[in-house]
C-alpha cells in the first residue's frame, strides 16, 4: 500500500468518523479501516424484522450543545424520543432516575418538602470515597439496596464498595415529577438508523472505509499508508500493553423475536442481583411507531477477554494510575489517540463528538464551524 493519505484513522465509530468528516471537508485524504464487518463502532444499528435494533446496547443522542446537535443533524433525521426509565426489583417497577413518583412508590410521599424530609432522615455522614458510601450519603440504605447495589454489582462484577465515588457522582434524586431519564434539550434516534447517520458522515471524496481490516495484524503497511495516525481503540493494546493491561467489562447480547408489546418500553433495568442481565431493551420502542413485531434483547455484563467488546474502562485506582502512564507517553508521540478507549473514559456520544471535533481544529491549525453546511 502506498502512502497517499494525510490520515489513518483506526476505528469507525463516532470519533474516527466525525474526525474523518471534519479533516476530509478541510481537504485532507483520510483512510478509516475498522476490524469490525461494519461501521458506526458501538452505535451500530440494523433492521430485523423491519425493527431497527441497536446491536450494542441502547443509544439515545441526546445534548445540550446546539452546534453538536446541528452537526449530527446533517447526517440523519432525528426522530423526538425522550428516554424514561423503568427499574424491576422483585416483581415491582419503579420510575427513574429517583423522582418524587419513585419515592411515591416506596416511602408514599407526594410533595417536595415531604421528600427532602424524608431524605435528610436516610441521609449518612461519613467517609464518601466509594461508590457505595457516596450513594448512601445521598439517598440512605434503603434506596441504594433497592435501586443502585445489585445492578451495580453486575455490570461492573465487583462488590459497589469496591468502586470510587467517581463512578457515579451525579445528582440522584429529582424533586419532582419529571420521570426523562436527560435533561438535555436536544433528543432523539436517527430515523433510518445509526448506520445509515454514519454511511452519511463518511460519504465523501476525500475518506475510504475499509472494514474487516485487523490494524495490529498489518500495523506496518498500513502506518505506512499516510502521514498521521490517528487511534480509537485500547490505548494499552496500541502501546503493546508496555505498563499493562487496563480493566474493561465486556457484555452479551440475547436477542430474540416475538409479537405484540413485550414490555412496554425502549429498556428496563434489572435491580435484582440474582437476574444475570442489567437490562431489556425492547427497540421498537425507540422508533415511536407501532408493531405488530417486536426484537428484544437481554443484556448480560461479563468479564472482559481477548475477542470480547472491552465495552466500559473500569477506572478504578490502579488503572487510572495505568492509564495516566499510557497517557503522558501518547502526549509524546505524534498519533491523536481518543475517543472512549483511547480516553479509558466513559463518553456519551455528544461528548465524543466535541473530542473529535476539537482534536481536529488542533491538527488543522483553524477554529472550525461545528455545523458547517454541507
Amino acid at each position: 500500500m502506498k502512502a497517499g493519505f494525510d490520515y489513518l484513522i483506526v476505528g469507525a465509530g463516532m470519533y474516527g468518523s466525525v474526525f474523518a468528516r471534519t479533516v476530509a471537508e478541510a481537504g485532507r485524504r483520510a483512510l478509516v479501516v475498522d476490524r469490525r464487518p461494519h461501521i458506526a463502532g458501538n452505535c451500530f444499528s440494523e433492521p430485523v424484522d423491519g425493527v431497527e435494533v441497536h446491536r450494542y446496547g441502547p443509544h439515545i443522542f441526546h445534548t445540550r450543545d446546539a452546534q453538536v446537535w446541528d452537526f449530527v443533524n446533517r447526517f440523519a433525521e432525528f426522530n423526538r424520543y425522550r428516554h424514561r426509565g423503568v427499574v424491576r426489583q422483585g416483581n415491582q417497577l419503579y420510575s427513574f432516575p429517583i423522582n418524587l413518583a419513585t419515592l411515591q412508590q416506596v416511602w408514599g410521599v407526594t410533595t417536595p418538602l415531604e421528600a427532602r424530609r424524608r431524605l435528610e432522615t436516610v441521609q449518612q455522614s461519613g467517609s464518601h470515597d466509594s461508590f457505595e458510601t457516596w450513594i448512601v450519603g445521598e439517598v440512605g440504605r434503603e434506596l441504594y439496596e433497592r435501586f443502585f447495589q445489585g445492578y451495580t454489582t453486575k455490570l461492573w462484577g465487583r462488590d459497589p464498595s469496591e468502586l470510587p465515588a467517581s463512578a457515579i457522582k451525579r445528582p440522584l434524586v429529582r424533586l419532582t415529577w419529571d420521570d426523562s431519564f436527560f435533561e438535555d434539550e436536544y433528543q432523539g434516534i436517527p430515523v433510518d438508523g445509526y448506520a445509515r447517520l454514519f454511511e452519511n458522515m463518511l460519504d465523501h471524496p476525500n475518506i475510504k472505509v475499509q472494514t474487516n481490516v485487523d490494524f495490529f495484524g498489518n500495523r506496518q503497511e498500513l502506518e505506512a499508508a499516510a502521514t498521521s495516525v490517528v487511534f480509537t481503540g485500547k490505548i494499552d493494546e496500541f502501546f503493546d500493553y508496555r505498563f499493562g493491561e487496563l480493566e474493561y467489562r465486556s457484555l452479551r447480547f440475547q436477542t430474540t423475536r416475538a409479537t405484540g408489546d413485550f414490555q412496554g418500553a425502549a429498556v428496563v433495568n434489572y435491580a435484582d442481583v440474582n437476574i444475570p442481565y442489567t437490562r431489556v431493551i425492547e427497540h421498537k420502542h425507540f422508533a415511536m411507531r407501532e408493531s405488530e413485531r417486536t426484537v428484544v434483547t437481554y443484556e448480560y455484563p461479563q468479564a472482559y477477554q481477548q475477542g470480547r467488546e472491552a465495552s466500559y474502562p473500569v477506572r478504578d485506582w490502579r488503572s487510572v494510575q495505568i492509564y495516566q502512564r499510557y497517557r503522558r507517553l501518547a502526549d509524546e508521540t505524534s498519533t491523536i489517540i481518543g475517543g472512549r478507549l483511547g480516553s479509558y473514559r466513559y463518553f456519551d456520544m455528544d461528548q465524543t463528538i466535541i473530542q473529535a471535533l476539537a482534536a481536529a481544529e488542533r491538527e488543522l491549525g483553524r477554529s472550525l464551524p461545528i455545523a458547517k453546511a454541507a
